[in-house]
């Protein structure tokens, strides 16, 4: 028997997934929820998921915060065997948005192996400064 006839091909777990939620607190549960089951889909381990589920948290709270009425939170997870990159996005009210020396910008920046915050200019069309903030998480990084 060949090599080739006896090995599975190799394969990477990949996947994308987003939602769209108001910029509401009461939306944070959907967000908190989805978090960890995409995490466990994606074969993080329980301790993983806890610390990918607060990094979240923490962030789309500062941005639901912050949030110019009527707009909504925009989630994604990206993943694959090594590493969950997660977006979230919103419209901010400030143009200081999120504050990147609060308590819980500095949870983030611990659980996470990167964070990184964008904001457009002011649009009118939306009332507000589009905000973005990505973060990582790579499994077997530091936190563990």
């Amino acid at each position: 028997m060949s090599k080739s006839e006896g090995t599975p091909p190799a394969t990477t777990r990949t996947g994308t997934i987003s939602v769209q939620v108001p910029a509401e607190s009461e939306q944070l549960a959907m967000l908190r929820a989805l978090t960890e089951t995409v995490t466990l889909m994606a074969d993080f381990g329980i301790d993983e998921v806890t610390d990918i589920r607060l990094a979240l948290d923490e962030v789309a709270s500062a941005l639901v915060l912050d949030a110019v009425e009527g707009s909504v939170i925009d989630c994604a997870f990206s993943f694959d065997d090594e590493a969950v990159q997660v977006r979230v996005a919103s419209v901010a009210v400030s143009d200081s948005s999120p504050d990147e020396s609060s308590f819980g910008w500095h949870i983030v920046a611990t659980l996470t192996d990167s964070v990184a915050t964008s904001q457009d200019a002011y649009d009118a069309a939306v009332g507000g400064y589009p905000t973005v903030v990505d973060f990582r998480w790579v499994r077997g990084g530091s936190n563990e």
